[in-house]
This record gives structure tokens, C-alpha cells and sequence, in this order.
């Protein structure tokens, strides 16, 4: 995967605003710190924003749309697995009986693949994905997805009942604004799912700088006690998190595996976790 070739800029710590960082992971070619303040581990100093848009719009985002298109059946299934673990569908039923079509957005929607699966259900869907799979969301699924980054999109206050946002926070040179934001489009009562990798996880402290996650395109690897301080926040009260992922396919003999993803959804040290929270 090609680097950013540009600029690199210092940033202030997204959580507590602290200026101090240790080395946490190094990886090959790049590294993480960790806050002293806070310990939110994150990318300092990190690509320009600007940059990082024109990666996945450009001829890296050409790439990306096959590798979604290709892998879209499966990332789909994962999805709903990790919104069942998180309680989405006593939601969805409780919005699906009221008077008003429930409206949600998936931001990162890629080929729009649950989206579409939203709509069937009965939902009002919106997606917001800037990258070429955009274009493919709207022509072969006429679904209506924003090719913009959730700020420009102009979305009005209140306007929608649940927002989704899966793999998506850890490439974000700011995500306590783009929270800011989830939280003014946010309904009242409204809900929000983020779904990111889980640095609290055994697989990262197993692994390091070699952990599957630790890649040059994630900007924060969030935990599960760094996640819940910068949703409360933006204004979330945290109602719940689940995690999976005990030993990635191949690691490990089959059956240890199957003990080690077990216990891992179970105590919650999983490899991704998937936080629910709703706007107070």
C-alpha cells in the first residue's frame, strides 16, 4: 500500500489536547505514540488532511472500490453481526413501528451493500463515502450517497434517528469533530454505532507493532476506555460495547482459535470492538 508523499503535521492529542507523547508501537516505516495525559494512541505527527482525502479519491481509491466490490458479501455479514451484538435490531424494531420512516446514514458506506439492506428493512438510507465507491452506491444501487466528508456534507440539525460509522474513525485526522458533528444531526434519543479496531485487545498486545491493525492508513487506535471518554465528550451517554476477535485466521490451530474468539466476545479483550452510544 503506497505511502502519503506530502506533509506531515504535528497535532495536539484529539482527546485531552496534551502536547507530550511516548512511543507506542513501532511498525515498519512508521510509528505510533501514546499521550501521557490521556493514552490515546495515535499517529504524531500525521499526513495532512487534504492528502488523505485525495488518497481515497484518487487512483488508491480506484484500487479501493475493486477490493470493496470484491470482499462486499462478507464485510456486509460482519456488519450486521457486530450491529446484532450491539443491539441494533430491538432498535430497529422499535423505530420500524413508529408513525415516521426512520431515517439513518452510514458514513464510510463504501458500495452501499448495507445500505441497501437498510432500505429493505424499511429504512430511510443516506450514505456518505468519499471515495469511488460513491459513484458505484449511487448508479447500481440509487442510493443516495454524499462524495463528500461528513462536515461538507450540510446535513440539517436532527435529521437523522441512527448514525453509522463502521471502520471509519481510526483514519480521521479529527474525530472529536466529526463526533461534534454526528452529535448535531443526531435526532434527540438518537444513536450512533462506531465499529473500530480495539488496542485494549489481546491481539494487540500480542502482536505490537505487527498487529494487524497498526497500519500506516489508521491515524488513532482507539480503546475501549480512550473510545468512551471522546463520545462523553462530544455529549453520547455510552450504553454499550462488545468486541471480537480472539486470534486472526491462520495464527493459531483451528480449534484454538475458535476457544480464543470465544473467550474474547465473552470478556471482552476482542480484536474490534463495536460501542453503542445515544445522544442525551
Amino acid at each position: 500500500m503506497p505511502a502519503y508523499d506530502g506533509k506531515s503535521e504535528l497535532h495536539p492529542c484529539a482527546l485531552c489536547g496534551g502536547l507530550i507523547f511516548k512511543p507506542a508501537l513501532k511498525c515498519e516505516g512508521f510509528s505510533f505514540v501514546r499521550c501521557k495525559c490521556c493514552a490515546l494512541v495515535q499517529r504524531n505527527p500525521q499526513p495532512d488532511k487534504n492528502e488523505i482525502i485525495e488518497r481515497y479519491s484518487g487512483i488508491y481509491g480506484k484500487d479501493y472500490l475493486s477490493y470493496e466490490i470484491k470482499n462486499e458479501t462478507a464485510f456486509l455479514k460482519l456488519q450486521q453481526f457486530a450491529l446484532k451484538d450491539a443491539g441494533f435490531a430491538r432498535l430497529e424494531k422499535t423505530f420500524l413501528t413508529a408513525a415516521q420512516k426512520p431515517a439513518v446514514l452510514d458514513i464510510g458506506c463504501a458500495t452501499g451493500a448495507l445500505l441497501e439492506n437498510l432500505r429493505e428493512h424499511g429504512w430511510n438510507v443516506t450514505g456518505v463515502e468519499i471515495s469511488p465507491c460513491a459513484e458505484y452506491a449511487k448508479d447500481e444501487r440509487k442510493l443516495d450517497v454524499r462524495n463528500v466528508p461528513l462536515e461538507d456534507s450540510n446535513f440539517l440539525d436532527s435529521s437523522f434517528d441512527v448514525v453509522l460509522a463502521s471502520h471509519l474513525i481510526e483514519h480521521l485526522n479529527n474525530p472529536e469533530t466529526f463526533l461534534a458533528e454526528v452529535y448535531r444531526i443526531l435526532k434527540n434519543d438518537g444513536y450512533v454505532f462506531i465499529t473500530t479496531p480495539n488496542i485494549s485487545g489481546f491481539q494487540a498486545r500480542l502482536f505490537g507493532g505487527r498487529w494487524r491493525s497498526a497500519i500506516f492508513d489508521h491515524l488513532y487506535l482507539f480503546s475501549k476506555k480512550t473510545l468512551s471518554k471522546m463520545l462523553k465528550a462530544a455529549g453520547f451517554k455510552i450504553e454499550s460495547c462488545h468486541t471480537w476477535g480472539g486470534l486472526a485466521a491462520g495464527a493459531a490451530p483451528l480449534w484454538l482459535k475458535k476457544i480464543a474468539d470465544s473467550s474474547a466476545k465473552r470478556f471482552g479483550f476482542g480484536d474490534v470492538m463495536i460501542m453503542r452510544a445515544k445522544k442525551q
